[in-house]
């Protein structure tokens, strides 16, 4: 099976006073395409570090990052931006979305920063909202849904562009424990429809309901399972 995602010796590493901190230390790790894979581990772990790496909003000191094959780490921030906005949708806990704008508009952001035109904007967050089960909610403000809804709403914006890749970081850790089961199964219909899901989260209930479990600690991965 091919890998959407391969870590290569990644490291990395910030300097915080006269301190190095290496919040990973020589990652590998591969993840093949059409994988649900979660990343679990304790707060300062290194997991969100490995997702800003895997998503492109981060580079690593060491090592290479490679997205469907493409070496990122030599990329310029052009580059990046365009690997993001196509081949990988953010999930994250606290929704991130705009009070201002309703669900529609929420959902078409990532089309808007892609230069599509409005009305194919339109049409296209409101196919995606439609098929999360937000239909009847595309006019609502962020005030006016529920927790579960909003991250619906945050799972379009994610979907929108089509993108191969979903990272999903906590994405149910704002949610009660009903509302966090209706969004897994959402995620889980995501993957059998050929999305590669990466999900991190502290919860070993959740991690078990994945595919693949990659435990890290201290900046390095342990063992997969």
């Amino acid at each position: 099976m091919k890998a959407a995602i391969e870590l290569v010796d990644v490291s990395r590493l910030y300097v915080v006073g006269d301190t190095v901190v290496r919040a990973l230390d020589r990652v590998s790790l591969s993840i093949e395409e059409h994988s649900f894979t979660a990343i679990m581990g304790p707060s300062g772990s290194g997991k969100s570090t490995l997702m800003s790496l895997i998503g492109c909003l981060d580079v690593p000191t060491e090592g290479r990052i490679l997205i469907d094959g493409e070496d990122t780490s030599g990329m310029d921030e052009e580059e990046l931006a365009y690997i993001r906005n196509r081949k990988i949708g953010f999930v994250f806990q606290h929704f991130s979305l705009l009070p201002k704008l309703n669900a529609l508009d929420n959902a078409a952001l990532p089309l808007l920063y892609a230069g599509v035109g409005q009305r194919e904007r339109r049409e296209r967050a409101a196919d995606m909202l439609e098929r999360v089960g937000l239909k009847d909610r595309m006019r609502h403000r962020p005030s006016e849904l529920s927790g579960g809804q909003k991250q619906r709403v945050a799972i379009a914006r994610a979907l929108v562009n089509d993108p191969s890749i979903l990272l999903a970081d906590e994405p149910t850790g704002a949610l009660d424990s009903v509302t966090g089961h209706e969004v897994m199964e959402l995620f889980h219909r995501l993957n059998e429809e050929g999305h590669t899901i990466v999900f991190v989260t502290h919860d070993r209930s959740l991690a078990e309901e994945c595919g693949r479990i990659v435990p890290i600690r201290d900046g390095r991965i342990d063992d997969a399972t």
